[in-house]
């Protein structure tokens, strides 16, 4: 299995501590960047044989600096998609679809934003994805109304197959909202091609999945716990507090 970080975005509500410098290497506590969090848990899986950080050129030495330094069990390869900016960047799913093409991936994978913060262990999404051998998303329950219109809400049947999936609904149908981790069976991810071609979304990652839901059985793997999006300065200083206690 491979795992893609996405690290690509600009993080411009962050500026200007993120104008010439990623986001996920901003540190949570001393020492320690948000990405090493994550980096924690991929090396926990045993089945993950390599790591793909795909980032942008403003931001592409930082992380072969950070990778260099690592020392890591697992290989990690540094992605540079050569956008400068917000206005030429390729989005999530074209940074995806750049890995692949890149590094010739040809086998299940998994997909993890590079901006979030979580205490769910990845071992258990790996023992779920092997129990269906189907596409999966993390998902987690969130009562807050206005919290969940920020998320891919899902729905599901009585078991855990989502059965309908909208990216960031007026009108939410159901209280299961979808975070920014996904494992896709080699054949699922060759979608991503297709996807593209005719012109689909290439930015959240949530719009490949609502493609997926309708063209393959997907599941829900439902965590208890907190996932994080470090994406604004509050976010930040939250995030910061919690973890220095």
């Amino acid at each position: 299995m491979k795992c893609i970080l996405l690290c690509a975005g600009y993080a411009t509500r962050l500026f200007p501590l993120t104008e010439n410098f990623p986001k996920a290497l901003l540190e949570i506590e001393e020492g320690k960047p948000l990405l090493d969090y994550i980096l924690d848990e991929v090396n926990s899986v045993s089945v993950i044989d390599e790591i793909y950080v795909v980032t942008n050129d403003r931001y592409a030495s930082h992380f072969e600096k950070w990778a260099n330094l690592k020392n890591n069990p697992k290989k990690i390869t540094v992605i540079n998609d050569h956008t400068t900016n917000n206005d030429d960047r390729l989005g999530a799913i074209g940074d995806i679809k750049f890995t692949m093409d890149t590094m010739n991936i040809d086998d299940d994978t998994i997909i993890i934003a590079g901006d979030n913060l979580f205490d769910y262990k990845l071992n258990d999404v790996i023992d779920f994805y092997n129990k269906h051998k189907k596409p999966v998303a993390v998902t987690k329950v969130i009562d807050d109304i206005n919290l969940l219109k920020r998320f891919a809400v899902a729905t599901l049947d009585e078991s855990d197959r989502i059965i309908e999936l909208v990216e960031k609904p007026e009108e939410p149908k159901s209280n299961v909202g979808v975070y920014a981790t996904y494992i896709y069976p080699r054949d699922v991810m060759k979608d991503i091609n297709k996807y593209l071609s005719e012109g689909n979304n290439p930015d959240a990652p949530g719009y490949f999945l609502e493609y997926v839901v309708r063209h393959h059985d997907t599941y829900a793997y439902k965590f208890i716990g907190n996932c994080y999006d470090v994406g604004t300065h509050d976010s930040l200083k939250l995030v910061r507090e919690l973890y220095n206690k």
